[in-house]
Formats: C-alpha cells, sequence, structure tokens
C-alpha cells in the first residue's frame, strides 16, 4: 500500500474518539487517518486513496449528511455513518442518501473493527471479480427494455445506463443469478452481504433504492417481488 493509500478514513468533530479509533485500527494494520471537519475531508480525499469512510453526523457547522452527498458525486467507496443520533428518520437519512450502514454510539471498538474488515474484504473482492470479468461478457436481460450490463456494473432501462450503488449490483446480480426462486433474507446476507452485522432494515432499503431505479411502480414491482416472511426473487417471466 502506497503512502497515501489508507484502507479508512475516520471523520468526526470529536478528536479524542477519532484519533483513539484511527490508532486502535491502526494498531491492528488497517492503515487509518482521521480529520475533525467537513472541509479537511475533502482535502484529505482530493489528495489520498481511501477504500473506506466512518462518517459522523455532527461536524460543526456541516453536516456528515452534506459531506457524504459530495463524496457520492465522485466515489464508490463504502460510507459507514456512526453517529449518537439514534432516531429512525436520521437513520433512513443516511441510507438514503448513500449510507451503507449506520453504527450507533457508543460502539465498540473491536466490533467496529471486525464490521470494517469485513466490508472491506466484500468489496475489495467485489473490485477483483469486476476486473476480471471478460470484456466479451453480454448484458444480463431483465425483463422489457431493461438490462444489468456486467461489463459497466449499470443497469440499462430504455437505452440509458443508470449508475448502480456496488451492493445494488450484487444483489441484483445474485437475485438474477438465481432468477425462478426465492432467495432469503439470511441468503442475501450472508451470500452478498458477508456481513454478519447487517440488519434486515439496511437489506429493505437497498432493494427499494433498485426498485425505485428499475421499475415503473417502485411499489407494486414487476421484477423484484417480495415473498412475504421470507425473502425476494426474480420470476422466470419478468416484465
Amino acid at each position: 500500500m502506497g503512502s497515501n493509500e489508507y484502507k479508512v478514513l475516520m471523520i468526526d468533530d470529536d478528536e479524542v474518539i477519532a484519533q483513539a479509533t484511527a490508532e486502535y485500527f491502526n494498531m491492528f494494520d488497517v492503515k487509518t487517518a482521521y480529520v475533525t471537519s467537513y472541509d479537511d475531508a475533502v482535502a484529505f480525499l482530493d489528495k489520498n486513496l481511501v477504500s473506506l469512510l466512518l462518517l459522523d453526523i455532527n461536524l460543526g457547522d456541516k453536516s456528515g449528511f452534506d459531506l457524504c452527498r459530495k463524496v457520492r458525486e465522485n466515489y464508490d467507496m463504502p460510507i459507514l455513518f456512526i453517529s449518537a443520533r439514534t432516531s429512525d428518520d436520521d437513520v433512513l437519512i443516511a441510507l438514503n442518501i448513500g449510507g451503507d450502514d449506520y453504527i450507533k454510539k457508543p460502539y465498540t471498538l473491536s466490533i467496529l473493527l471486525a464490521k470494517v474488515k469485513t466490508i472491506l474484504t466484500r468489496y475489495e473482492k467485489a473490485r477483483e471479480n469486476a476486473a476480471s470479468v471478460p470484456a466479451s461478457c453480454d448484458p444480463t436481460e431483465i425483463g422489457g427494455n431493461i438490462r444489468l450490463d456486467t461489463n459497466t456494473h449499470k443497469l440499462v432501462v430504455g437505452g440509458e445506463a443508470v449508475p448502480l450503488k456496488a451492493m445494488e449490483y450484487k444483489m441484483l446480480l445474485y437475485l438474477l443469478e438465481n432468477r425462478g426462486r426465492v432467495v432469503t433474507k439470511d441468503e442475501l446476507l450472508a451470500r452478498v452481504w458477508g456481513d454478519e452485522y447487517i440488519g434486515e432494515g439496511t437489506l429493505a432499503v437497498h432493494i427499494r433504492h433498485l426498485r425505485e431505479k428499475m421499475e415503473k411502480d417502485p411499489k407494486n414491482p414487476e421484477f423484484i417481488k417480495t415473498v412475504w416472511g421470507v425473502g425476494y426473487m426474480i420470476e422466470e417471466n419478468a416484465g
């Protein structure tokens, strides 16, 4: 790993917490830096390569939500919100604007490190798999005028490319690879997320985001069907 490459950037206006978390991660060979403001985070990302963000909501006079939106304009790394704010509204906002998970303070450093390592491993494997896809690989037909392009990892709807987050792509590809059968929530969490700490709420938010990008009426989906109490499926003759 080069001198300007970091596995984790911790962004928290509480310097004691930020420094302690970064030092703990570095003890276990997860190269981590920390900053304490919105502007410092933007400057750091401009000059360094970062694999994952740990992002607090409260950043002094600016918001972690605003920073997340800005980061998502240019980067696709996992973003884990960390906050003492525990309302469902904050959690939903964080996930809806591009956060991959929401961790409530106070957290246990060892558990946070385990989660981060799992997510880093998952995303690194996804990048390796993407790089190994043959150039001749055909897009995956979903139905109607919708297909999944496995070269660009984008959804193509009516001839227009729709960007997908890395986890949205992996979920949709897995459902397509198993079309015609119900994929349970536990199976998705184990085989796609590979993370025992992710909850069903996070899974449901990502499914909703997929539907919003590919369904004419996301509340009455044609493609990704919910099998209540079990999981999700794409039927053989979907669309």
